[in-house]
């Protein structure tokens, strides 16, 4: 992994440049809008969303025996990249530059989506930030990786964004995510929570969701939850703000 810490005058300079880059890249991705709220990345914090109350109940979710939560950022990351039909990259490109927002709870508690999903962060090109919380970012491939690095579909940090920065203009989709992390995701279980043990739901910006979760889309500025066992008081429905 790099060993570079940045500064934060560097880090500026590389925000201001990528926000040239989805500035310029923005009349190409039809519904991209609101790039400068929370976007990437290596400086976010303060951030807030708005939400929905609730009225349906569920019982909480039992603990399950396997693959239960937190789920940690996977070893392989470039394997898992190609398993989910992507094509690793050494740097990204932003011909598509969008960014959704996942929110994993368990019996109303969130689970981490960790940093680094879909980036090999040992790669020397790789470098990290420490944000003010202690986490760790990672990003600024600034030269390029020497081999394939980066996933088109991947975290920088801990705060649940979901970027895709591609060459190509097309939408991921949740399911890619969930195989990049290593993750089990369909129409009965969330890893090793699955129904009627565990009542699972998901919510769209808000709306409850009934179809195949995998393939929700990536769209720019879209708020994911997934809700199991208990739900909180309130549903995350818009993206951080």
């Amino acid at each position: 992994m790099g060993t570079l810490r940045l500064s934060t005058p560097r880090l500026a300079a590389w925000l201001s440049a990528m926000r040239r880059k989805w500035l310029s890249t923005a009349d190409r991705v039809p519904r991209m809008r609101g790039w400068g709220i929370c976007l990437l990345v290596l400086a976010l914090a303060g951030c807030g969303g708005g939400a929905k109350k609730i009225t349906a109940q569920a019982g909480p979710a039992p603990t399950p025996t396997n693959d239960a939560a937190p789920w940690p950022a996977p070893a392989d990351p470039m394997k898992l990249t190609e398993k989910a039909g992507l094509t690793p990259e050494t740097h990204e490109f932003l011909l598509l530059h969008v960014h959704a927002h996942l929110d994993v709870l368990v019996n109303g508690s969130p689970v981490t989506v960790p940093a680094g999903i879909g980036i090999d962060i040992h790669d020397p090109a790789v470098h990290h930030a420490k944000q003010k919380d202690g986490s760790l970012a990672y990003g600024f491939i600034d030269p390029p990786c020497a081999q394939p690095c980066i996933s088109p579909l991947h975290t920088h940090d801990v705060y649940g964004i979901l970027h895709t920065e591609a060459k190509k203009n097309q939408f991921n989709n949740l399911g890619e995510f969930f195989t990049e992390w290593n993750v089990r995701l369909d129409s009965k279980c969330v890893g090793g929570y699955c129904k009627p043990a565990a009542p699972i739901s998901i919510y769209v910006d808000g709306t409850a969701y009934t179809g195949n979760p995998r393939q929700i889309e990536l769209e720019n500025l879209r708020e994911i939850a997934i809700v199991i066992g208990t739900p909180p008081a309130e549903i995350p429905s818009t993206f951080p703000r």
